[in-house]
């Protein structure tokens, strides 16, 4: 049972969210029907995809009209009236499972204030889990508080990762199987599930112990970064710097894998640099 009373914030925010994830879910339930067509997943799941993020639209802009967003499937539309506020919406992160009917997506909503990420939402409808948290306000999983796991060492850890998208450069390809050569020989095992926010999320549940990935959006990765924040977790770019909800690249992680896992992987990244 989750808890019954949140903030004004993430109130708004888990409406949002659940109404959203209805929707979803039914067309989920749609999904294993069309997989005769080539053609009609893809579309109906793009469809899809953009039924939820206008249900988001809808719902946020009705609550706070003067907020701003930044949207995966509509851009961005600025803020009103001299507000410095702007919701980042994935209304689907996982499109590929979805498509393949594999039970592991999200909703994910961060709301950014000058410059800042001060709430982020993610809910998983399949699992009924709904992760949240508020700056200087810890994070949540339901109706239990987050930590980040306690392991000390990378040959103890389970990292989860992503793969390059079709379409990349080869130096991309080339970069991330270094990357991941290294990450696997120093570690109990790796993960690919297709939902980054969901593995920032069990980063934060101390389900893994890290997780990394290049070419993503702030979207992304807005909700989930903050949630590992303020369930005790530290995060950077791939190049170790604090630009990870606009850089492109993220590494979050324990206190203590964090540092071993960056070194891992940015000492490829320099390598490539310099080639």
């Amino acid at each position: 049972m989750r808890q019954s009373r949140y903030s004004a914030t993430i109130n708004v925010m888990v409406r949002a969210a659940e109404k959203a994830a209805r929707g979803l879910v039914r067309d989920f339930g749609e999904v294993e029907q069309l997989q005769v067509s080539k053609k009609g997943p893809a579309d109906f799941v793009s469809a899809a995809d953009l039924r939820a993020e206008k249900t988001i639209h809808a719902e946020l802009q009705k609550a706070r009209p003067d907020f701003g967003f930044v949207m995966e499937e509509q851009g961005k539309r600025a803020a009103k009236n001299g507000s410095e506020s702007y919701w980042l919406i994935d209304p689907l992160d996982g499109t590929t499972n979805f498509l393949h009917g594999i039970p592991h997506w999200a909703v994910s909503i961060a709301l950014e204030e000058k410059g800042e990420i001060i709430a982020g939402v993610i809910y998983d409808p399949v699992k009924d889990e709904l992760f949240y948290a508020e700056k200087g306000r810890g994070a949540f999983m339901n109706n239990r508080r987050l930590r980040v796991s306690g392991r000390e060492n990378l040959a103890d850890a389970i990292v989860a990762l992503g793969t390059p998208a079709i379409g990349k450069k080869e130096d991309d390809y080339t970069l991330f199987l270094q990357q991941l050569d290294a990450v696997v020989r120093r570690t109990v095992s790796t993960r690919r599930m297709g939902a980054a926010c969901l593995d920032l999320a069990y980063v934060a549940a101390g389900r893994y112990d890290g997780f990394w990935e290049a070419g993503l959006s702030p979207w992304d990765v807005g909700a989930g970064a903050l949630i590992v924040k303020e369930a005790g977790g530290f995060l950077t770019d791939i190049d170790g710097k604090a630009d990870y909800i606009y850089g492109g690249s993220i590494i979050a992680a324990n206190p203590r894998i964090h540092a071993p896992l960056l070194q891992l992987v940015a000492q490829k990244q320099e390598k490539k640099a310099s080639a």
